[in-house]
């Protein structure tokens, strides 16, 4: 994670005000709104962890998605060197978080997914490479880690239909939605990452009867803010 923040750091330091106005890869948001994006993340999930290590729940936006879009667009149009300054500090907060957590401290709840407080690392690990490629400063799938795409591929199989095969022919690796007999899609690992994550791979994976349509995002079940909830095995 720490070398996920370090590339974003690397990408962003030449950025100019004009590059920040300029649009994202992602329909309908500027540079700005992807960097703005990922600023206020760190600092949900560093709120997330703060309160973790304490042993309380709190929601990841108290205002559900509706604050998280009002912070998105009311911070988008910072400067490129508040925009800077602002992710260093909110990176830093959640980087000193996490280092404050012991070897049992990860177990503890979170309302992010109802999961546990390491399933945050795994989410921001996502977040930053992912929106790394919407930036479109030259970050493409071939420089995610290996590791991270497998990741992402579990992460976003459901959103494959039934019977779907995955198989990545570089690292010799195979997903499969279910067992029953179905479309098998073929390609190299970080490709398939970014085509189940909706951006543009290197190279299209294939498969014989056509790709399959993707389904949504993996959704974000109803938050428990009881102090007795546990994480559910694999979230």
């Amino acid at each position: 994670m720490i070398e996920a923040h370090g590339a974003l750091e690397k990408l962003v330091a030449g950025l100019t005000d004009r590059q920040v106005a300029e649009a994202s890869a992602l329909p309908g948001w500027s540079r700005g709104h992807v960097l703005a994006h990922l600023t206020d993340n760190a600092r949900m999930f560093a709120r997330l962890a703060e309160h973790a290590l304490r042993g309380d729940l709190v929601a990841s936006y108290d205002g559900g998605t509706d604050e998280r879009n009002a912070i998105i667009d009311a911070t988008a149009s910072r400067s490129a060197a508040e925009h800077r300054a602002e992710l260093a500090r909110r990176t830093a907060q959640l980087e000193a978080a996490w280092a404050r957590a012991g070897d049992e401290d990860w177990r503890r709840p979170v309302t992010f997914r109802n999961a546990d407080l390491a399933a945050t690392v795994w989410a921001r690990w996502r977040e930053v490479w992912i929106h790394m490629l919407d930036l479109d400063l030259g970050v493409r799938p071939d420089d995610w880690p290996e590791e991270l795409a497998c990741h992402a591929i579990d992460f976003l199989l459901c959103r494959l239909p039934a019977g779907t095969c995955v198989r990545a022919e570089d690292v010799r690796h195979r997903w499969s939605v279910d067992n029953a007999p179905g479309t098998v899609v073929t390609g190299r690992v970080r490709d398939l990452a970014a085509w189940l994550a909706g951006r543009t791979p290197a190279i299209s994976p294939a498969a014989a009867e056509g790709l399959p349509a993707l389904g949504p995002w993996p959704p974000h079940p109803p938050q428990r803010l009881s102090p007795d909830s546990r994480p559910a095995p694999g979230s």
